[in-house]
């Protein structure tokens, strides 16, 4: 009982500092570019649909998760294609990628640079030929039907996937207070004004994560002690717990008062500085949700089955990028990041594995796809899977680096 209350509250400190810090600020820099343009970027995106696939490995390829999640509520809308989705997830290496980048940047430069080439190759191939994007679609259907938010419902994905395109995301304006509140919360000027300061807070909690987990990444990736003292692991242990369970409640409770009711969501312009950065706060809210259970599926699971990655690593084989391609299965970035420490700091994990996992990790960018329709989620998670095996595989036999450590400082 006392271990598994130490890895709840473990991955509530974490989860924040290592995630939503790098997560809230690269949302909010695109939403602010969104602001400063006026919606302009998704019109030429909406024009331009043979660009969309390089467009969206660009998104992936930006260091943490926020480039990728904001392709995912542009292709639920109808703006881009299935194989943007693709091509953002498969250059994506979420917030594993600034651990390697700090502790192996070579090793970094060659792994992200084949994850972005497959992503825009596979990500073309699969608008212009399907690759049986059809057959997985009527699996998956079998399994259950897609999962909406009760926004709008999807169409299958090989028919070119949502089946109003042309949806209009409501203004910052229109919400109402008291109509659109699910049931558990009442009408409350009060509980609508703390919101509104807990929004404010939230902001300033993060500018705390964000250096902490800057300096986390510059240490090391050593983790640092429990304290709460004005020092780094103070401001650490401080701004994790603050920060996940503001989010919480932003979440739950918050984005219900103050206007941004719906997440995943992406908007074509914002009225104000403000609501920009409220709709950041809320999308980054969303994500350290998930990713809180993410960490905690992952942990809880290691603990149960008590795995030693390093030894399975180490005797793998060919079966190591196999291996770190099948990670990537698993959603939201705990896990990944755990498998960028092995390489950088331990030398536990070949660098055929790093690359395979690099293209078939998804991070946190999977999570707002979940939210609105599970169907598409599962079908460009499989997707994402398929270049990273081969590529993986290929890096493994024919790439004389494929070692151990290679590039790690």
């Amino acid at each position: 009982m006392q271990e598994a209350l130490n890895i709840l509250i473990g991955s509530w400190r974490e989860g924040f500092v290592q995630v939503s810090g790098f997560v809230g600020a690269t949302i909010l820099l695109f939403s602010l570019v969104q602001y400063r343009f006026d919606g302009r970027l998704t019109e030429w995106l909406k024009e331009n649909r043979r660009a969309q696939p390089l467009v969206g490995a660009l998104l992936g390829l930006t260091p943490g998760c926020g480039g990728a999640i904001i392709a995912m509520p542009l292709y639920i809308r109808g703006t881009v294609s299935f194989g943007t989705v693709v091509a953002a997830l498969a250059a994506t290496a979420g917030d594993s990628a600034f651990i390697i980048l700090a502790l192996a940047p070579e090793a970094a430069i060659y792994a992200y640079g084949l994850a972005f080439v497959s992503a825009v190759l596979f990500g073309y191939a699969i608008d212009i030929w399907g690759l049986g994007v059809g057959r997985v679609d009527d699996a998956v259907e079998r399994i259950g039907r897609p999962m909406t938010d009760g926004g709008f419902a999807t169409t299958s994905v090989a028919e070119g996937g949502p089946s109003v395109p042309d949806y209009e995301t409501p203004s910052c304006h229109d919400h109402d207070h008291g109509r659109d509140l699910p049931s558990y919360l009442p009408d409350s000027r009060l509980l609508e004004r703390a919101s509104h300061a807990i929004h404010v807070l939230w902001w300033i909690v993060l500018a705390g994560a964000l250096a902490a987990g800057v300096t986390y990444l510059a240490r090391g990736a050593e983790e640092p002690v429990w304290e709460i003292a004005a020092t780094y692991d103070g401001l650490f242990t401080i701004a994790g717990l603050a920060g996940t369970t503001l989010s919480f409640y932003l979440y739950f409770v918050g984005r219900h008062y103050i206007g941004d009711g719906e997440t995943g969501r992406v908007r074509d312009s914002f009225a104000s500085v403000y609501t920009t950065f409220q709709h950041a706060a809320m999308e980054t809210a969303m994500v350290t949700v998930w990713v809180i259970g993410g960490y905690l599926a992952y942990e809880y699971g290691m603990a149960l089955f008590a795995l030693d990655i390093q030894s399975l690593a180490a005797s793998a084989g060919v079966l190591a990028p196999i291996g770190g391609a099948l990670l990537g299965l698993i959603p939201g970035c705990a896990a990944h990041i755990v498998f960028a420490q092995l390489y950088a700091v331990e030398e536990a994990v070949p660098f055929s594995a790093l690359t395979a996992n690099a293209i078939s990790q998804d991070g946190d960018a999977l999570f707002p796809l979940m939210a609105i329709d599970l169907k598409a989620a599962i079908i460009a998670t499989i997707y994402t899977t398929v270049p990273a095996v081969i590529v993986g595989v290929g890096v493994y036999y024919f790439w004389p680096f494929a070692q151990f450590g290679f590039g790690v400082l």
